[in-house]
């Protein structure tokens, strides 16, 4: 059995990245700002991992998926979002995840 993986209503969506050849530095900056108004509007959180690589983890919990709806459409997401399309590069990106229970009961 699967499930929405949710801490309440919560929504884990995951995107793996690098930066744009001389865009680190901007592309950091970018994302500090995302992270600051997702929390600010209290749309969720945000947790950035680096492998041994050049990737980057983005690891995000939105509060719901109207608080996600929200951000789509929120015009200083907008804007950092396409900021960000020109400092990075997507590897894969995970909108919505499910979690898969270990529990043999279920």
């Amino acid at each position: 059995m699967t499930q929405p993986i949710t801490a309440g209503q919560e929504i884990l969506s995951v995107a793996v990245w690098e930066p744009v050849p001389d865009m680190e530095a901007a592309s950091l900056a970018t994302l500090r700002e995302l992270s600051s108004i997702l929390a600010a509007k209290d749309y969720g959180r945000d947790l950035l991992y680096r492998d041994r690589e050049s990737h980057y983890v983005l690891v995000r919990h939105w509060k719901s998926e109207a608080a996600r709806r929200a951000a789509q459409e929120d015009p200083d997401m907008l804007r950092c979002w396409a900021r960000l399309g020109n400092e990075i590069q997507i590897v894969k990106v995970y909108e919505t995840l499910t979690e898969v229970s270990l529990d043999k009961a279920k």
